[in-house]
Protein backbone atom coordinates (compact mmCIF):
# COMPACT_ATOMS: atom_id res chain seq x y z
CA UNK A 1 0.00 0.00 0.00
CA UNK A 2 1.38 3.54 -0.69
CA UNK A 3 1.42 6.07 1.82
CA UNK A 4 -0.81 7.98 -0.01
CA UNK A 5 -3.23 5.44 0.41
CA UNK A 6 -2.45 4.12 3.82
CA UNK A 7 -2.92 8.19 4.44
CA UNK A 8 -6.65 8.13 2.75
CA UNK A 9 -7.07 4.68 4.34
CA UNK A 10 -6.23 5.74 7.87
CA UNK A 11 -8.19 8.90 7.72
CA UNK A 12 -11.51 7.37 6.61
CA UNK A 13 -11.05 4.84 9.38
CA UNK A 14 -10.75 7.76 11.98
CA UNK A 15 -14.04 9.29 10.56
CA UNK A 16 -16.11 6.22 10.82
CA UNK A 17 -14.43 5.81 14.83
CA UNK A 18 -15.88 9.24 15.33
CA UNK A 19 -19.18 8.53 13.58
CA UNK A 20 -19.77 5.54 14.90
CA UNK A 21 -19.02 7.26 18.47
CA UNK A 22 -21.32 10.03 17.58
CA UNK A 23 -23.87 7.18 16.94
CA UNK A 24 -23.40 5.71 20.54
CA UNK A 25 -24.13 8.93 22.20
CA UNK A 26 -26.82 11.87 22.45
CA UNK A 27 -25.39 14.82 21.59
CA UNK A 28 -26.67 17.74 23.06
CA UNK A 29 -25.82 21.38 22.78
CA UNK A 30 -24.97 23.82 24.95
CA UNK A 31 -24.97 27.23 23.93
CA UNK A 32 -24.19 30.70 26.99
CA UNK A 33 -21.62 33.63 27.14
CA UNK A 34 -18.64 32.04 29.10
CA UNK A 35 -16.62 34.88 28.58
CA UNK A 36 -17.28 38.89 29.31
CA UNK A 37 -20.02 40.73 30.90
CA UNK A 38 -22.78 38.12 31.19
CA UNK A 39 -19.93 34.95 31.48
CA UNK A 40 -21.10 34.78 35.16
CA UNK A 41 -24.67 33.42 33.98
CA UNK A 42 -23.20 31.82 31.18
CA UNK A 43 -21.02 29.57 33.18
CA UNK A 44 -23.05 28.64 36.47
CA UNK A 45 -25.55 27.97 33.50
CA UNK A 46 -23.34 25.60 32.23
CA UNK A 47 -21.28 24.06 34.76
CA UNK A 48 -25.17 22.98 36.05
CA UNK A 49 -26.32 21.85 32.94
CA UNK A 50 -23.15 19.61 32.83
CA UNK A 51 -23.76 18.44 36.61
CA UNK A 52 -26.51 16.98 35.47
CA UNK A 53 -25.49 15.21 33.32
CA UNK A 54 -22.57 13.53 34.40
CA UNK A 55 -25.55 12.19 37.20
CA UNK A 56 -27.74 10.93 34.47
CA UNK A 57 -24.70 9.45 32.50
CA UNK A 58 -23.79 7.56 35.76
CA UNK A 59 -27.40 6.25 36.11
CA UNK A 60 -26.95 4.93 32.79
CA UNK A 61 -27.34 8.01 30.52
CA UNK A 62 -30.48 8.15 27.82
CA UNK A 63 -31.98 5.29 25.67
CA UNK A 64 -29.08 3.57 27.16
CA UNK A 65 -26.58 5.98 26.13
CA UNK A 66 -24.60 8.75 27.09
CA UNK A 67 -25.05 12.23 26.93
CA UNK A 68 -22.27 14.27 24.75
CA UNK A 69 -22.27 18.01 25.81
CA UNK A 70 -21.31 20.07 23.15
CA UNK A 71 -20.34 23.70 24.01
CA UNK A 72 -20.01 26.90 22.55
CA UNK A 73 -19.49 30.40 23.44
CA UNK A 74 -21.81 32.55 22.55
CA UNK A 75 -19.82 36.12 24.07
CA UNK A 76 -23.79 37.20 24.60
CA UNK A 77 -23.21 38.34 21.08
CA UNK A 78 -26.88 37.74 18.53
CA UNK A 79 -24.38 37.16 15.05
CA UNK A 80 -22.05 34.57 17.03
CA UNK A 81 -25.29 32.64 18.88
CA UNK A 82 -26.76 32.62 15.03
CA UNK A 83 -23.78 31.06 13.88
CA UNK A 84 -23.21 28.43 16.77
CA UNK A 85 -27.42 27.21 15.82
CA UNK A 86 -26.44 26.70 12.50
CA UNK A 87 -22.91 24.87 13.74
CA UNK A 88 -25.14 22.86 16.13
CA UNK A 89 -27.28 21.68 13.82
CA UNK A 90 -25.44 21.04 10.87
CA UNK A 91 -22.26 20.47 11.86
CA UNK A 92 -22.93 18.30 15.04
CA UNK A 93 -25.78 17.37 14.62
CA UNK A 94 -27.61 17.83 17.63
CA UNK A 95 -30.63 16.36 18.94
CA UNK A 96 -31.83 19.24 21.01
CA UNK A 97 -30.10 22.25 22.57
CA UNK A 98 -30.06 23.89 26.00
CA UNK A 99 -28.80 27.22 27.64
CA UNK A 100 -29.44 31.26 25.75
CA UNK A 101 -28.71 33.44 28.70
CA UNK A 102 -29.38 36.67 26.00
CA UNK A 103 -33.02 37.43 25.02
CA UNK A 104 -31.24 38.71 21.98
CA UNK A 105 -29.41 35.92 21.00
CA UNK A 106 -32.33 33.93 22.01
CA UNK A 107 -34.51 35.61 19.60
CA UNK A 108 -32.12 35.45 16.62
CA UNK A 109 -30.59 31.86 16.88
CA UNK A 110 -33.61 29.67 18.18
CA UNK A 111 -35.08 30.12 14.63
CA UNK A 112 -32.75 27.58 12.90
CA UNK A 113 -33.84 25.26 15.42
CA UNK A 114 -37.39 25.96 14.81
CA UNK A 115 -36.83 25.56 10.99
CA UNK A 116 -34.89 22.17 11.92
CA UNK A 117 -37.38 20.69 14.11
CA UNK A 118 -35.02 20.52 16.94
CA UNK A 119 -36.07 21.49 20.59
CA UNK A 120 -34.53 24.32 22.49
CA UNK A 121 -34.63 24.64 26.20
CA UNK A 122 -34.05 28.35 27.06
CA UNK A 123 -32.90 27.71 30.52
CA UNK A 124 -32.08 31.91 31.84
CA UNK A 125 -33.33 34.40 29.27
CA UNK A 126 -36.61 35.75 30.17
CA UNK A 127 -37.42 37.93 27.68
CA UNK A 128 -41.39 37.64 27.48
CA UNK A 129 -41.24 37.09 23.14
CA UNK A 130 -38.82 33.89 23.21
CA UNK A 131 -41.17 31.46 23.95
CA UNK A 132 -44.21 33.67 21.98
CA UNK A 133 -42.17 33.67 18.72
CA UNK A 134 -43.17 30.18 16.91
CA UNK A 135 -46.24 29.85 18.75
CA UNK A 136 -50.11 29.26 17.00
CA UNK A 137 -52.00 29.82 14.77
CA UNK A 138 -49.20 31.43 12.74
CA UNK A 139 -47.24 27.97 13.63
CA UNK A 140 -48.47 24.41 13.40
CA UNK A 141 -45.61 23.36 16.06
CA UNK A 142 -43.41 25.28 18.65
CA UNK A 143 -39.87 23.89 19.41
CA UNK A 144 -38.74 26.20 21.91
CA UNK A 145 -39.46 25.76 25.74
CA UNK A 146 -37.93 27.48 28.88
CA UNK A 147 -37.90 26.77 32.56
CA UNK A 148 -36.82 30.42 33.48
CA UNK A 149 -39.24 32.99 35.15
CA UNK A 150 -39.92 35.19 31.82
CA UNK A 151 -40.29 38.80 32.07
CA UNK A 152 -44.03 39.57 32.34
CA UNK A 153 -43.44 37.58 35.75
CA UNK A 154 -40.81 39.39 37.21
CA UNK A 155 -41.81 42.86 36.03
CA UNK A 156 -45.34 41.73 37.87
CA UNK A 157 -43.81 40.93 40.94
CA UNK A 158 -41.54 43.95 40.94
CA UNK A 159 -44.44 46.43 40.28
CA UNK A 160 -46.41 45.29 43.34
CA UNK A 161 -43.53 45.55 45.16
CA UNK A 162 -43.08 48.97 44.83
CA UNK A 163 -47.46 49.29 45.12
CA UNK A 164 -46.99 47.33 48.70
CA UNK A 165 -44.21 49.71 50.12
CA UNK A 166 -45.79 52.68 49.09
CA UNK A 167 -43.71 54.17 46.67
CA UNK A 168 -45.24 56.75 43.95
CA UNK A 169 -42.57 58.12 42.02
CA UNK A 170 -40.79 55.23 39.84
CA UNK A 171 -37.77 56.08 37.93
CA UNK A 172 -36.67 53.04 35.59
CA UNK A 173 -32.96 52.73 34.22
CA UNK A 174 -32.41 49.79 31.81
CA UNK A 175 -29.42 49.02 29.10
CA UNK A 176 -30.37 49.43 25.63
CA UNK A 177 -30.09 45.51 24.99
CA UNK A 178 -33.40 43.35 23.62
CA UNK A 179 -33.00 42.33 27.32
CA UNK A 180 -33.56 45.64 28.86
CA UNK A 181 -35.82 47.43 26.39
CA UNK A 182 -38.43 44.48 26.43
CA UNK A 183 -37.88 44.15 30.07
CA UNK A 184 -38.37 48.01 30.10
CA UNK A 185 -41.59 47.61 28.60
CA UNK A 186 -42.73 44.95 30.76
CA UNK A 187 -42.54 46.50 33.85
CA UNK A 188 -43.82 50.10 32.36
CA UNK A 189 -47.00 47.66 31.60
CA UNK A 190 -46.86 46.11 34.98
CA UNK A 191 -46.98 49.84 36.79
CA UNK A 192 -49.96 51.06 34.59
CA UNK A 193 -52.04 48.00 35.99
CA UNK A 194 -51.20 49.20 39.10
CA UNK A 195 -51.76 52.76 38.25
CA UNK A 196 -48.36 54.06 38.37
CA UNK A 197 -46.57 55.84 35.34
CA UNK A 198 -42.47 56.31 36.04
CA UNK A 199 -41.41 60.07 36.72
CA UNK A 200 -38.20 58.87 34.85
CA UNK A 201 -37.14 55.84 31.90
CA UNK A 202 -33.63 56.17 31.80
CA UNK A 203 -31.26 53.74 29.25
CA UNK A 204 -27.54 53.49 28.91
CA UNK A 205 -25.14 51.15 26.66
CA UNK A 206 -23.18 47.72 27.77
CA UNK A 207 -19.82 49.28 28.33
CA UNK A 208 -20.68 52.45 29.95
CA UNK A 209 -18.64 52.94 33.11
CA UNK A 210 -20.83 55.70 34.81
CA UNK A 211 -24.37 56.46 34.77
CA UNK A 212 -24.41 59.55 37.13
CA UNK A 213 -26.03 61.32 34.29
CA UNK A 214 -29.09 58.82 34.23
CA UNK A 215 -29.51 58.58 37.95
CA UNK A 216 -29.41 62.43 38.69
CA UNK A 217 -32.37 63.02 35.97
CA UNK A 218 -34.11 60.37 38.35
CA UNK A 219 -33.52 62.22 41.29
CA UNK A 220 -34.26 65.69 39.91
CA UNK A 221 -37.49 64.27 39.28
CA UNK A 222 -38.47 63.32 42.50
CA UNK A 223 -38.38 59.43 42.56
CA UNK A 224 -38.80 57.62 45.53
CA UNK A 225 -37.84 54.19 43.78
CA UNK A 226 -35.09 53.05 41.42
CA UNK A 227 -35.92 50.29 39.02
CA UNK A 228 -33.32 48.77 36.79
CA UNK A 229 -33.31 45.95 33.80
CA UNK A 230 -30.14 45.14 32.75
CA UNK A 231 -27.37 42.67 32.65
CA UNK A 232 -23.77 42.56 32.99
CA UNK A 233 -21.33 44.75 35.44
CA UNK A 234 -22.78 47.86 34.44
CA UNK A 235 -26.10 47.33 36.86
CA UNK A 236 -23.33 48.23 39.56
CA UNK A 237 -22.19 51.01 37.86
CA UNK A 238 -26.29 52.48 38.36
CA UNK A 239 -25.97 51.62 42.42
CA UNK A 240 -22.33 52.81 42.31
CA UNK A 241 -24.13 55.98 40.65
CA UNK A 242 -27.04 56.35 43.31
CA UNK A 243 -24.75 56.39 46.15
CA UNK A 244 -22.27 58.95 44.80
CA UNK A 245 -25.26 61.60 44.43
CA UNK A 246 -25.66 60.80 47.98
CA UNK A 247 -29.09 59.69 47.18
CA UNK A 248 -30.74 57.39 49.37
CA UNK A 249 -32.97 55.54 47.48
CA UNK A 250 -34.69 51.80 47.31
CA UNK A 251 -33.32 49.89 44.17
CA UNK A 252 -35.29 46.98 42.80
CA UNK A 253 -35.40 45.08 39.36
CA UNK A 254 -34.74 41.98 37.76
CA UNK A 255 -32.94 38.42 38.79
CA UNK A 256 -29.71 39.63 37.25
CA UNK A 257 -29.27 41.38 40.71
CA UNK A 258 -28.69 38.09 42.02
CA UNK A 259 -25.04 38.04 39.85
CA UNK A 260 -22.03 38.06 41.82
CA UNK A 261 -19.98 39.87 38.90
CA UNK A 262 -23.12 42.73 40.38
CA UNK A 263 -22.97 41.71 44.33
CA UNK A 264 -18.74 42.17 44.26
CA UNK A 265 -18.67 45.34 41.87
CA UNK A 266 -21.04 47.22 43.77
CA UNK A 267 -20.10 46.30 47.72
CA UNK A 268 -21.64 47.90 50.20
CA UNK A 269 -23.58 50.05 47.72
CA UNK A 270 -25.66 46.43 46.78
CA UNK A 271 -26.79 46.19 49.90
CA UNK A 272 -30.49 46.00 50.18
CA UNK A 273 -31.36 45.69 46.35
CA UNK A 274 -33.62 43.59 45.87
CA UNK A 275 -35.06 41.07 43.06
CA UNK A 276 -36.77 38.18 41.69
CA UNK A 277 -35.33 34.94 42.08
CA UNK A 278 -36.36 30.93 40.93
CA UNK A 279 -33.57 29.95 42.95
CA UNK A 280 -31.54 31.13 46.37
CA UNK A 281 -28.58 29.24 47.67
CA UNK A 282 -30.07 27.86 50.75
CA UNK A 283 -30.46 24.25 51.25
CA UNK A 284 -34.66 25.03 51.99
CA UNK A 285 -35.22 21.49 50.14
CA UNK A 286 -32.72 18.26 50.01
CA UNK A 287 -33.18 18.39 46.30
CA UNK A 288 -31.67 21.62 46.61
CA UNK A 289 -28.95 20.99 49.39
CA UNK A 290 -27.67 17.88 47.07
CA UNK A 291 -27.00 20.03 44.16
CA UNK A 292 -25.63 23.31 46.45
CA UNK A 293 -23.49 20.56 47.56
CA UNK A 294 -22.37 18.92 44.86
CA UNK A 295 -22.01 22.28 42.36
CA UNK A 296 -19.65 23.26 45.35
CA UNK A 297 -17.86 20.13 45.29
CA UNK A 298 -17.55 20.02 41.52
CA UNK A 299 -16.54 23.51 40.99
CA UNK A 300 -14.34 24.05 43.99
CA UNK A 301 -16.98 26.96 44.94
CA UNK A 302 -18.73 28.55 48.05
CA UNK A 303 -20.95 31.22 46.35
CA UNK A 304 -22.57 30.17 42.78
CA UNK A 305 -21.80 33.01 40.88
CA UNK A 306 -25.16 32.92 39.65
CA UNK A 307 -27.23 30.39 41.67
CA UNK A 308 -30.57 30.88 38.94
CA UNK A 309 -28.44 30.26 36.10
CA UNK A 310 -26.98 27.22 37.92
CA UNK A 311 -30.38 25.41 38.91
CA UNK A 312 -32.37 26.17 35.75
CA UNK A 313 -29.28 25.28 33.82
CA UNK A 314 -29.22 22.25 36.07
CA UNK A 315 -33.25 21.59 35.88
CA UNK A 316 -33.42 21.89 31.59
CA UNK A 317 -30.82 18.65 31.44
CA UNK A 318 -33.31 17.00 33.39
CA UNK A 319 -36.27 18.14 31.74
CA UNK A 320 -35.12 17.03 28.36
CA UNK A 321 -33.54 13.61 28.93
CA UNK A 322 -37.15 13.26 30.90
CA UNK A 323 -38.25 13.83 27.54
CA UNK A 324 -36.11 11.53 25.04
CA UNK A 325 -36.53 8.83 27.34
CA UNK A 326 -40.71 9.04 27.16
CA UNK A 327 -40.16 9.57 23.34
CA UNK A 328 -37.69 6.79 23.08
CA UNK A 329 -35.89 8.56 19.76
CA UNK A 330 -33.88 11.49 19.32
CA UNK A 331 -36.55 12.32 16.84
CA UNK A 332 -37.13 15.94 17.21
CA UNK A 333 -40.89 16.20 16.33
CA UNK A 334 -41.25 13.38 18.91
CA UNK A 335 -39.01 14.76 21.72
CA UNK A 336 -41.25 18.08 21.38
CA UNK A 337 -44.15 15.91 21.81
CA UNK A 338 -43.12 14.89 24.81
CA UNK A 339 -41.94 17.76 26.45
CA UNK A 340 -45.44 18.34 25.57
CA UNK A 341 -46.65 15.80 27.36
CA UNK A 342 -44.46 14.78 30.26
CA UNK A 343 -45.98 11.39 31.59
CA UNK A 344 -43.98 11.40 34.77
CA UNK A 345 -42.99 14.14 37.51
CA UNK A 346 -38.95 15.77 36.88
CA UNK A 347 -37.93 16.73 40.84
CA UNK A 348 -35.22 19.94 39.78
CA UNK A 349 -34.19 21.92 42.05
CA UNK A 350 -36.46 24.94 41.39
CA UNK A 351 -39.16 23.01 41.59
CA UNK A 352 -40.78 19.85 40.93
CA UNK A 353 -41.95 19.66 37.19
CA UNK A 354 -45.22 17.71 36.71
CA UNK A 355 -46.75 18.50 33.36
CA UNK A 356 -44.81 21.56 33.28
CA UNK A 357 -45.51 21.74 29.30
CA UNK A 358 -48.86 21.80 26.88
CA UNK A 359 -48.79 22.22 23.46
CA UNK A 360 -49.93 25.73 24.05
CA UNK A 361 -48.13 26.75 26.95
CA UNK A 362 -44.10 26.51 26.76
CA UNK A 363 -43.23 27.84 30.10
CA UNK A 364 -42.65 25.53 32.72
CA UNK A 365 -42.39 28.40 35.68
CA UNK A 366 -45.25 29.95 36.88
CA UNK A 367 -45.81 33.68 39.00
CA UNK A 368 -46.49 31.79 42.08
CA UNK A 369 -43.07 30.26 42.09
CA UNK A 370 -40.34 32.68 42.25
CA UNK A 371 -39.95 34.51 45.15
CA UNK A 372 -38.28 38.11 46.28
CA UNK A 373 -34.65 38.20 47.02
CA UNK A 374 -32.19 40.91 48.64
CA UNK A 375 -28.50 41.54 48.69
CA UNK A 376 -27.24 40.75 52.92
CA UNK A 377 -23.48 40.78 53.47
CA UNK A 378 -22.82 39.77 50.09
CA UNK A 379 -25.46 37.34 49.08
CA UNK A 380 -28.85 36.74 48.02
CA UNK A 381 -31.42 35.88 50.98
CA UNK A 382 -35.07 35.96 50.86
CA UNK A 383 -36.63 38.57 51.25
CA UNK A 384 -39.03 37.33 53.13
CA UNK A 385 -37.46 34.28 55.25
CA UNK A 386 -41.10 32.72 55.34
CA UNK A 387 -41.20 32.31 51.60
CA UNK A 388 -38.47 29.46 51.72
CA UNK A 389 -39.90 27.64 55.25
CA UNK A 390 -41.84 24.87 55.67
CA UNK A 391 -44.33 23.49 53.46
CA UNK A 392 -43.86 26.63 51.11
CA UNK A 393 -40.20 26.76 49.75
CA UNK A 394 -41.31 23.75 47.44
CA UNK A 395 -43.43 25.93 45.12
CA UNK A 396 -45.04 24.11 41.77
CA UNK A 397 -46.86 25.46 38.94
CA UNK A 398 -50.48 24.77 39.67
CA UNK A 399 -52.67 22.03 37.60
CA UNK A 400 -54.38 23.58 34.38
Amino acid sequence: MTMKKWLAAAAFSAAMTGAAYAQQTIKIGISGPYTGGSAAMGVSMRDGVKLAAQEINKAGGVLGKPIQLIERDDEAKNELGVQIAQELINKEQVVATVGFINTGVSLASQRFYQEAEIPVMNNVSTGTLVTQQFKAPEHKANYVFRNAANDTIQSSMIAEAVKKNGYTKVAIIADSTNYGQLGRADLEKALAERGLKPVAVEKFNIGDTDMTAQALRAKDAGADVVLTYAIGPELAQTVNAVVKLGWKVPVMGSWTLSMASFIDAAGANGEGVMMPQTFIQLPSTPKRKSFIEAYQAAYKVDRIPSPVSAAQGYDSMYLLAAAINQAKSTDGRKIREALENLTTKVEGVVTTYDKPFSATDHEAITANIPVLGIVKGGRVVPANPADLEGAGALRVKPKS
